[in-house]
């Protein structure tokens, strides 16, 4: 199995933001969006758009199904793990979302 080269372009400062943006999602990603510097690195408006997505998706489904405990935790850490991935340079491709993204032009 062969893995995409890491951009020489992102800087670690982009990894970490977008690192921070999953795991902090939807806090950071709009922070993001009103950083000029941040908003328009490719690298982090794409996984920017796709984790403040996720972040709105996964408030609504916690708050359903605040009664168990164990879905919003589950949910942070499958965000927490996309996360880790971008940070690491690896594509990150959600199911729906991405796609969802992709096709509104915002990734």
């Amino acid at each position: 199995m062969s893995e995409q080269p890491v951009d020489p372009n992102i800087s670690s400062d982009d990894k970490l933001w977008v690192l921070l943006a999953y795991v902090f999602s939807p806090i950071i990603p709009i922070i993001l969006m009103l950083m000029e510097d941040k908003k328009n690195r490719p690298y982090i408006k794409l996984h920017n758009a796709q984790a403040l997505v996720l972040g709105v998706v996964a408030m609504i489904i916690s708050t359903i199904t605040s009664i168990t405990v164990c879905l919003p935790l589950i949910i942070w850490g499958v965000m927490i793990y996309y996360g880790i991935q971008a940070y690491n340079g690896k594509p990150v491709v959600i199911p729906v979302i991405t796609d969802f993204c992709k096709n509104q032009g915002w990734a």
